[in-house]
């Protein structure tokens, strides 16, 4: 796995969607995410990673977290490619539906919190 490129090419629409945000994007980075408040993990939002944005990444945990809202529903097969992409840069994905953030954010919480047990039952110290 070599180093990532910074594609300088998405920057400004990186840029654009961090300032266009959904209701659940801005929920869980508000809520959760932001200021190192998730268990002193550091995350970035409307990242650029290759040629992709992702909503939310952790570069420590190697985790990557999507919120899909109602345009994601005809695009499983490029979502799916993405995740692939994403995985074979040693990313774990997880991606949860708009509403689910916005209506059920403990059941969102909480399986990030089953993700990061998982990392450190496998990494033990």
């Amino acid at each position: 796995m070599g180093k990532i490129q910074y594609n300088k090419d998405l920057r400004d629409y990186s840029k654009e969607l961090r300032n266009n945000s959904t209701k659940g994007e801005i929920i869980l980075w508000k809520k959760v995410l932001r200021a190192r408040n998730f268990h002193g993990y550091q995350f970035n939002r409307q990242f650029v990673i290759g040629n992709y944005i992702v909503d939310f990444i952790s570069r420590k945990l190697k985790l990557i977290i999507e919120i899909d809202g109602y345009s994601h529903q005809f695009k499983s097969k490029k979502d799916a490619e993405k995740d692939k992409n994403l995985s074979n840069l040693g990313y774990t994905v997880l991606r949860f539906q708009e509403n689910e953030v916005r209506y059920y954010l403990d059941d969102v919480v909480w399986k990030l919190e089953k993700f990061l047990e998982n990392i450190e039952d496998s990494n033990p110290p």
